[in-house]
Formats: structure tokens, C-alpha cells, sequence
């Protein structure tokens, strides 16, 4: 899976136009986070296919600035428990391994992004 940044202008409609955007093109959003910075609107969104998100968001204005690999991570049952995060964020600390991105994302699962994703991957095996 593949985290894409994408620039939006700050005001009324732009989320819901990068929304309608990818809805024609059958791409589902799987996961998302947004917030505003310095004037315009940072959206991480998780997608499948990132080449045709990027082509389709382009092709349509919008600025994708970034793309990168992230670690899902399926936390199930565990949804809603004190300390769920933490746990998880302590295994990954512990490796070493700097969590720079996260968020949740549908179907029980939380998005990370780390600066070094098999190290992250072996902290959290057996989860």
C-alpha cells in the first residue's frame, strides 16, 4: 500500500472534489488524514494503486507531492483499548525506528509511516 500526499487549497469544496475525482475513477480511498498548514490543505490519503491515483489526481489539478510506502497494520479486536497505541508505538521505538506519519485507515487498521519500514516490520512480527 501506498501513502500519497496531496496539496489542497484551503477552502470549502477542494476535499470533497479530490473525493468525487477518485470516486469516477473506481480508486477507494482506504485510509485518510488531513490538516492545514501555511495556507493549503495536507492530505495523506492510503490507496491500492498509486500510479493511477497520481494520474488521476494530476490530470484533474491537484499536486501530489509525495508518495511513499507505509506499514498497515491490522489491530482488530484490539480497536478501542487503552494503550493499544502505545504498545505499538513502544515495539517500534524500541528498534529504533522513528514513527513520522500515522493514522487510521478502514477495517481496524492503523497507517505508519517509519524511517525503516523492515525493521518496523520485524519489531511488530507476531502481531
Amino acid at each position: 500500500m501506498r501513502d500519497l500526499t496531496v496539496i489542497l487549497k484551503n477552502k470549502p469544496g477542494t476535499l470533497a472534489d479530490m473525493g468525487e475525482t477518485l470516486g469516477k475513477m473506481g480508486i477507494n480511498i482506504e485510509g485518510i488524514c488531513g490538516f492545514p498548514l501555511k495556507g493549503e490543505g495536507i492530505i495523506h490519503i492510503l490507496v491500492e494503486d498509486e500510479e493511477t491515483t497520481r494520474w488521476a489526481l494530476e490530470d484533474a489539478g491537484f499536486e501530489v507531492r509525495a508518495i511513499r510506502e507505509v506499514l498497515v497494520v491490522d489491530i482488530g479486536p484490539k480497536v478501542g483499548k487503552p494503550g493499544t497505541g502505545g504498545q505499538l508505538a513502544r515495539k517500534i521505538g524500541n528498534a529504533g525506528v522513528n514513527i513520522d506519519l500515522i493514522y487510521f485507515a478502514e477495517n481496524n487498521r492503523v497507517v505508519l509511516g517509519v524511517d525503516n519500514l523492515d525493521k518496523a516490520r520485524t519489531a511488530l512480527a507476531g502481531e
